[in-house]
């Protein structure tokens, strides 16, 4: 087996059936296609079973979250290339054969990630730098809104960027993300811990820190349907949070909890103070009391 690809569902019947369909009708070496399905309530995982009988298809019980979705594909995966592919994407083209054809060709490479489009045409901007330590800071609170062009936010969102040419980048979002298998043996899957966010990040940095590299193909075009998934999950912003206060610690160590709680609580002084503003001068405004208690919650992490 050449290509395994894995492909964690939640709720997205009908991409997901785009999905395979777009698989099956591209240019690929041998190829075997694994969903996981994390209790879909839309029937995602009778669908896959009707209509894609030569899936493998690895059905949960409770939504396990992406991280522990993908890594349970991983296990069963085969291939000596592994393709970690949301649901919300539709292969386009030779796609797949000039991933696969890259890291075979390049042996010094252990990732490649296509071109993210809308379904307009239009690119996705979606590669980025690894966060810094100043990253939490510039990206979420006050100062965003002050300086949307700060040096930091220029640099982690590489904005000097169009993602029009082929280049080396550090971290491509896991939409669409070829890995070897040697590579995952090596320096190991999804951490768990990271349930929803900041997965791919830690990956993507663990393998630059192993000396692979990874390579984004501006003439391999994936479409994608951005946030389908995770735009239906309630507990959205907290779960951002939580995962991100997790990574940082991992990867800045302890001091970096309290620091990101910091600019947490910038960022929730600022909406009180807005908010209740827009009260006084009898605008329409927020209850920050919701946000409150949840940032309340937060600070016990």
């Amino acid at each position: 087996m050449e290509l395994s690809i894995v492909i964690p569902s939640w709720n997205t019947v009908d991409l997901l059936r785009a999905c395979l369909n777009s698989i099956e009708a591209a240019p690929k070496p041998e190829t075997e296609v694994i969903v996981v399905d994390n209790a879909s309530a839309d029937g995602s995982a009778d669908m896959v079973a009707a209509e894609f009988p030569s899936v493998v298809l690895k059905w949960n019980d409770a939504n396990e979250g992406f991280a522990i979705g993908c890594n349970q594909g991983i296990e069963l995966a085969r291939g000596d290339f592994v393709l970690l592919l949301n649901a919300d994407t539709e292969i386009q083209g030779e796609g797949l054969m000039e991933m696969v054809d890259y890291l075979k060709s390049h042996s010094d490479y252990g990732g490649v990630a296509p071109q993210l489009v809308h379904p307009d045409g239009s690119v996705q901007t979606a590669c980025m730098r690894f966060p810094s330590i100043w990253t939490p800071l510039f990206f979420g609170t006050p100062i965003e809104r002050w300086f949307p062009k700060s040096p930091e936010l220029v640099r982690y969102f590489m904005m000097e960027w169009d993602h029009s040419d082929e280049r080396d980048i550090d971290q491509p979002p896991a939409a669409c993300l070829l890995v070897r298998r040697e590579v995952i043996e090596q320096v190991g899957v999804f951490d768990e811990t990271l349930w929803l966010f900041f997965n791919d990040v830690d990956l993507s940095l663990r393998m630059a820190r192993a000396g692979w590299k990874t390579r984004y193909l501006a003439d391999s075009k994936v479409l994608h349907h951005e946030g389908a998934s995770t735009s239906k999950f309630g507990s959205f912003v907290p779960e951002w949070h939580r995962n991100r206060l997790t990574y940082f610690r991992k990867h800045f160590g302890w001091l970096a909890g309290p620091w990101v709680k910091l600019c947490v609580a910038f960022s929730m002084l600022d909406f009180t103070v807005v908010q209740g503003a827009r009260r006084l001068q009898k605008k329409t405004y927020e209850d920050p009391r919701p946000l409150l208690r949840s940032f309340m919650e937060f600070l016990k992490r």
